[in-house]
């Protein structure tokens, strides 16, 4: 698998993609939810393994905006949490700019790196300190890095980094709990950008935020995009919400990578039968009458998982070789697809790149 995920991601550089900021490699992530010992022993249990992550390769180039999509419990806020390093991979590698985070063993090689990557997480109320006022959480990142000594600088930081995301220096004096949850995301926000960094992961940042709020964030994260240069990898399950913000899509399923490719061209043309019933569960507001194909059926458990392909029995197009055989990631004219259906030609509008026949000497 590792030799075909990276054929992948050569088969995606080939195709004109800009140098990437972080490469994601063949990343697992399993953890062991087994009961405890000895009532394996006396129940005649054996131990359960949950892959939350099973072989997820993407390259996020500098300066966009990466989304993973899909169902609750399909792994892509595991995937965030693997990329900041908040969980160890059980295999796999993630390279953020030449450097493979697995490499780095000591604090000291450790911070240089951590600075340049933060998270924001999807809980504006759960992720801030009540205890702390907010220009003590905003200022948190600029000590811990060594960024800033005097105080007097430290304080003009803060005001600068609420100015950012529109507030106001004034309210670094105030506590969390006097701020509403768009002000509270804009002050975790903040402290994200207090490092200087040029990565940013956001697991969901704008679902705990009533609509309204969740545009406001959005653009203001475009805004920042655009000036500061960032690059985000971009959690959630909502497409109106991805289609505005992303530049290229990845759409997980039970661990797994089944579809990614520019952001137009995945809602445009998609090619895996998982993201068209997603796209399908979207209201049709403009009644054009297309045919729609309903999400059908449940995630199944991810302790046990379906044999072959994991979507096989929620697939209208299925067949025996979904069943047994686990698809490999292949070229489509969007991007990257891991179909049975769709390499066979089963599936329509759905058109893998195929290599040119090699010609006789």
């Amino acid at each position: 698998m590792a030799d075909t995920a990276r054929q992948d991601l050569d088969a995606m550089r080939d195709a004109g993609e800009e140098e990437p900021l972080v490469t994601v490699n063949d990343l697992a992530k399993y953890f062991d939810v087994s009961p405890p010992f000895l009532n394996r022993i006396l129940q005649g249990q054996s131990r359960l393994i949950l892959k939350a992550v099973d072989g997820v390769s993407l390259e996020i180039p500098k300066g966009k905006t990466f989304s993973l999509v899909g169902e609750s419990g399909c792994g892509k806020s595991t995937v965030a949490r693997l990329v900041v390093g908040l969980y160890q991979p059980t295999r796999g590698n993630i390279v953020f700019e030449g450097v493979d985070m697995a490499s780095l063993r000591s604090r000291a090689e450790t911070l240089p790196v951590r600075r340049r990557l933060q998270m924001i997480f999807q809980d504006p109320y759960a992720s801030l300190n009540p205890r702390w006022r907010v220009s003590d959480i905003v200022a948190e990142p600029i000590r811990t890095h060594g960024l800033m000594s005097e105080r007097m600088q430290i304080e003009e930081r803060v005001g600068e980094l609420l100015g950012h995301v529109g507030l106001s220096p004034g309210d670094g004096e105030k506590y969390p709990h006097e701020f509403s949850g768009g002000q509270r995301q804009r002050i975790s926000i903040a402290r994200a950008l207090a490092s200087n960094p040029e990565f940013l992961v956001c697991d969901e940042p704008t679902s705990a935020l009533d609509v309204s709020v969740q545009a406001q964030i959005l653009n203001l994260m475009k805004d920042l995009q655009r000036e500061l240069g960032l690059t985000y990898l971009f959690i959630s399950h909502d497409l109106a919400v991805v289609y505005h913000i992303s530049d290229l899509i990845g759409v997980m399923y039970l661990g797994r990578l089944v579809e990614s490719g520019e952001s137009h061209d995945v809602f445009k043309h998609p090619q895996h039968p998982y993201t068209r019933m997603l796209l399908d569960a979207i209201p049709d507001l403009e009644m054009t009458g297309r045919p729609r194909t309903p999400v059908a059926g449940e995630v199944p458990n991810p302790i046990h998982p379906p044999t072959g392909c994991h979507f096989h029995p929620r697939c209208p197009y299925a067949n025996e070789r979904c069943v047994s055989d686990a698809p490999q990631s292949l070229p489509t004219r969007t991007g990257q697809v891991a179909c049975h259906a769709v390499e066979e030609g089963r599936l329509p509008d759905a058109v893998v790149k195929r290599p040119p026949a090699a010609s006789g000497s």
